[in-house]
């Protein structure tokens, strides 16, 4: 008798067909992989200042834009392409298959997880073969990373399955998505240094992951000396931490319980 495949299993083949799929998606590849690097290489080319003693601003860039990357390739991807297949009908037939919901949701993580390891290691070549973006020397600082980007692509990735409820409609995702992202991207200290953006802005993006995500990869790719430029005057790791869990249960949430597998 043929053992039936578990519903992990599914999802790793589920993955396996789902980063396919991107890959053949020439304009979404460019735009999600290539973007952040496009990105550093105008502003890196902009920029040149140091922002603090042994800081460039291509340096606080790449910690920004790994964190946005995060953003972008997780919740900004799925929270488009989910009401996409949505309208075409894609979600209802799998829904009508032997396939687990859970294995469909495990493809998408993985998918989300292959294309932001290519992306950082896009942006961590590019930065250290044109502008010159150190490496961090510590275990500690490389242990922070390593939880940052699971935590942070795991959060992003449920928050983006959350929100796929929200659009109307595939064709009309993207205008309600995008916006959100740059707006965000732009009060979380990104493309700015945070400490120098109004107090509102501040206090606006603190609800929010991607600033929390933003300072995280500060206190990996910047020196110690910098948490002094803070808003708090310290690095904050445990309440990054504390709030990327909540925002994690807060997307994990909806996504179970609110999911639509077919059109209203």
């Amino acid at each position: 008798m043929n053992k039936v495949p578990s519903a992990l299993n599914l999802g790793i083949r589920r993955g396996g067909l789902e980063i396919k799929q991107f890959s053949r998606q020439r304009e979404s590849v460019v735009f999600t992989l290539l973007f952040p690097v496009i990105l550093l290489a105008i502003f890196g080319s902009v920029f040149k200042d140091t922002i603090a003693p042994g800081v460039t601003f291509s340096q606080y860039f790449v910690a920004g834009m790994i964190a946005s990357g995060l953003v972008n390739t997780g919740f900004q991807s799925l929270a488009i392409t989910i009401p996409m297949e949505r309208d075409v009908g894609g979600l209802k037939r799998l829904r009508g298959t032997p396939m687990p919901a859970s294995s469909y949701f495990i493809g998408k993580a993985i998918m989300i997880a292959a294309s932001m390891i290519i992306q950082i290691a896009l942006l961590f070549g590019f930065g250290l073969i044109f502008f010159g973006v150190q490496m961090p020397h510590e275990a500690s600082k490389w242990i922070t990373f390593t939880w940052l980007v699971l935590l942070g692509s795991t959060c992003s990735t449920a928050l983006g399955i959350a929100f796929s409820i929200v659009p109307k409609s595939g064709r009309g995702a993207s205008a309600v998505v995008s916006p959100i992202v740059i707006i965000l991207q732009f009060f979380s200290g990104v493309f700015f240094v945070f400490t120098q953006l109004p107090s509102w802005m501040q206090q606006l993006a603190a609800i929010f992951p991607l600033k929390w995500l933003t300072q995280g990869m500060r206190s990996v790719f910047l020196p110690d000396s910098f948490a002094a430029q803070e808003v708090a005057k310290s690095w904050e790791n445990g309440r990054t931490f504390l709030i990327l869990m909540l925002w994690l249960a807060v997307g994990i949430f909806f996504s179970v319980r609110k999911f639509k597998w077919d059109r209203d």
